[in-house]
């Protein structure tokens, strides 16, 4: 089989105002960025706006392992293979990132047959959204730090300042840094640091504005420190959202691209869903459900992660909840969570055991939320027919539609059977509702969560985590939702812990506030803001040739 870049650069694509145009959308509404990429203007809402919405499908997976499990491949192939079906749907997906595109993943447009295109486009600078963020974001940093400088009139603490900068780029040499070292005209010398652009703030509040509006009232909401007297300091208190929200004025525009068979696809917004809300835009997905009868959409890693901050965050800002839910499970990641190390073998009882971190996901997503589900087993090379037979049997056991998908190999094709469970599982309807009230303490936000979703005995606070909070109600900023940052490879906040453990208790060492994003953060375990480089990281094995065309970009 080709490598992914090799069959996205064979793919006849489809100018984009033939894409725009399957999709409902206006030339006039068209902002192009070359023949086959563009913005689509907000404007566009005044015209759809009393348009109907179709039915969301929301793809989420189980946890995974190290290299993944192909969630946006299936998400891709689903999209395709309703099309096929000849039905009128959209796709919304999530910006990669450059950081994870260097590191460990590669690319992250989907792949094989099931992909997002251009592909080289999207997973580099695309059109520049991630760096107008990191711009908007280092802005407010440069703002914060002049401040103090020039005479400090709001009595900012420099050593409660907690805005710190961003770059789109895995550095762990940033994570902890010193600024303003030189003389008096360098500025004040203060702790800092550096997070992946993914993680900023600015970048949740971009995936849950409703319009230019709300997005600079939620920048100026930003709290980026803390006076000498511990009071709340703002971008607004600096006077600094209009600047932010100037340079993102052309980034909340959702971009448009195509999949491989040609279907429309916005590609908007990439928040990680281990350190932030892990989804793509608001304004992308409510305008995929007034231009299409099914809107596939999803969230990052495993439902425990960027599925449950959808409903539990997004879901409460937008209003939109999924009609279904597509569970994505393999083989190899269920032998994994049974403690194999080989997943490249048949391993039927490192199968079953495994199979508990599946059918805990498939509880949380029936049972704590309420909501129909449909398990697609993403088909690898290596999974032999017992192992499939398997995993497809146990769902039939519990009730829960399940198929093969194919759609890495074999594009929409692989896909129908899928996308047929989905359509009848769709209408089927379910009684959603969230994890936890927002009217009860944080604490009670937290141990609720960590009871019903990750399964936990109880939660353990740091010191630092309980001042925390007293400083968060104090600033009555404890009617948020929460959202927990943690490991993507386990329901606990050990990544080292699979399949579906018991017996453990979650630990939180600090709480912030996100109160432009309207959420607080509740970091656990060891998670960091700033991913590293692996020893040998993808960059490695990509190159440019002399005609420009690129290599080895996954």
């Amino acid at each position: 089989m080709l490598t992914d870049i090799e069959i996205a650069q064979k793919a006849e694509l489809l100018p984009i105002g033939r894409i725009a145009e399957r999709a409902g959308i206006e030339d006039r509404e068209l902002e192009r960025y070359g023949h086959y990429k563009a913005k689509v203007d907000l404007s566009i809402y005044d015209r759809v706006r009393d348009h109907g919405d179709g039915k969301l499908i929301y793809v989420t997976a189980i946890n995974p392992t190290p290299a993944g499990e192909g969630k946006t491949c299936t998400a891709v192939g689903i999209t395709e293979a309703l099309g096929r079906l000849e039905e009128n749907v959209m796709l919304c997906l999530r910006e990669p990132s450059l950081g994870p595109t260097f590191g460990i993943k590669g690319g992250a447009a989907g792949g094989g047959y099931a992909q997002v295109l251009p592909m080289e486009d999207i997973n580099l600078h695309f059109t520049g959204d991630i760096h107008a963020v990191g711009a908007a974001h280092n802005l407010l940093s440069a703002m914060v730090d002049n401040h103090i400088v020039k005479g400090n009139a709001l009595g900012l603490d420099p050593t409660r300042v907690v805005w710190r900068r961003v770059m789109d780029m895995s550095d762990r040499q940033l994570r902890h840094i010193v600024t303003g070292l030189g003389g008096k005209s360098d500025g004040v010398p203060m702790e800092s640091g550096f997070d992946i652009t993914a993680a900023s703030e600015i970048m949740a509040i971009l995936c849950v504005a409703d319009d230019l509006i709300d997005l600079k009232e939620r920048l100026g909401r930003i709290v980026v420190g803390y006076t000498y007297e511990r009071e709340p300091v703002t971008a607004h208190d600096l006077r600094a959202e209009g600047a932010m929200a100037m340079l993102l004025k052309d980034a909340i525009k959702p971009n448009l691209v195509q999949t491989l068979e040609g279907q429309p696809a916005f590609v908007h917004g990439g928040p990680f869903a281990n350190i932030a809300h892990g989804n793509n835009s608001v304004i992308a997905t409510r305008l995929a459900l007034k231009l299409a009868d099914y809107v596939v959409t999803e969230g990052g890693f495993g439902s425990e992660l960027g599925m449950e901050k959808f409903l539990d965050i997004v879901g409460r800002a937008s209003g939109i909840t999924p009609d279904v839910v597509v569970l994505v499970a393999t083989v190899r990641a269920l032998k994994y969570h049974g403690g194999a190390d080989e997943l490249n073998e048949q391993d039927l009882d490192a199968l079953s055991k495994g199979m508990a971190n599946l059918t805990q996901h498939i509880g949380n997503i029936r049972d704590v939320y309420g909501l129909p589900v449909v398990v697609a087993l993403n088909r690898f090379p290596t999974d032999t027919p017992e192992e499939v037979a398997y995993v497809l049997d146990q769902c039939a056991g519990m009730g829960v539609p399940a198929a093969e998908s194919r759609v890495v190999a074999e594009g929409g094709a692989g896909g129908e059977e899928l996308a047929r469970l989905i359509l009848s599982t769709a209408e089927a309807g379910g009684d959603f509702a969230c994890a936890y009230p927002l009217d009860i303490p944080i604490e009670e936000k937290i141990e609720r969560l960590a009871r019903r979703v990750y399964r936990a005995d109880g939660v353990v606070y740091t010191k630092q985590a309980l001042r925390a909070i007293r400083r968060l109600k104090g600033c009555g900023f404890d009617s948020l939702p929460i959202c927990v940052a943690k490991t993507q490879r386990s329901f606990t906040d050990i990544p080292q812990l699979r399949g579906a453990p018991s017996g453990w208790e979650l630990n939180v060492r600090d709480v912030t506030v996100s109160a432009g994003a309207g959420f607080l953060v509740v970091l656990t375990g060891t998670i960091m803001t700033m991913p590293g480089l692996p020893a040998h990281p993808a960059s490695e094995k990509m190159d440019i040739l002399d005609d420009g065309t690129i290599v080895g970009l996954f």
